[in-house]
């Protein structure tokens, strides 16, 4: 498959729970899209791991740091002086003023509302929207990910059925779409 050449800034909370997190990743590296992100937003996921409760911070700055050097080529830089001009929620004009410094075609976020108005040419997509759209590019591919993320995880294993299950409480719509891939595909 030939790298998609969108370019995608997600949002930290797109990156706070695990499964979806590692679906993202996953489907990133597998050059469904090119994923971006700033300092600002993993700060951001770094802390709010910690601060729920989720991991410790010890184990939240590792996961960055391995996000970090999987991916060096998703760090945005020098797009602060953009940040005053974005007319988004203050909160997170520093997520859009990023996908402007980046060319970036869309902002996935699980807070679309903070993301209105954006700039011409940048729309912002929650995470089941979004991997719907990827899953329409390579149905098939998509499925195979989703069975290597399943197989991946081995503390505890997780089935691939599990997963689905997992994933239909952040993204419904993506797997009902890839239940019916494996149902026609019988």
């Amino acid at each position: 498959m030939v790298p998609a050449p969108f370019i995608v800034v997600v949002d930290a909370n797109v990156l706070f729970p695990l499964t979806l997190r590692d679906t993202v990743l996953r489907a990133a590296a597998h050059d469904f899209f090119q994923l971006r992100w700033t300092k600002d937003i993993l700060d951001e996921m770094e802390r709010n791991l910690a601060k729920t409760g989720t991991t410790t911070a010890e184990k939240a700055a590792k996961l960055r740091a391995q996000m970090e050097r999987f991916f060096p080529e998703a760090m945005v830089a020098g797009y602060e002086t953009l940040i005053p001009v974005m007319q988004n929620d203050v909160k997170d004009r520093h997520v859009v003023a990023a996908a402007v410094k980046a060319g970036a075609q869309v902002v996935m976020t699980s807070n679309l509302k903070d993301f209105r108005p954006l700039p011409d040419g940048i729309e912002a997509q929650s995470p089941d929207e979004f991997l719907c759209n990827l899953f329409d590019l390579d149905p098939d591919g998509f499925v195979e990910m989703l069975r290597e993320q399943a197989g991946d995880l081995q503390r505890p294993p997780v089935t691939f059925e599990a997963l689905l299950d997992r994933l239909t409480y952040i993204v419904p719509e993506l797997i009902m779409a890839v239940r019916e891939q494996l149902g026609a595909g019988l």
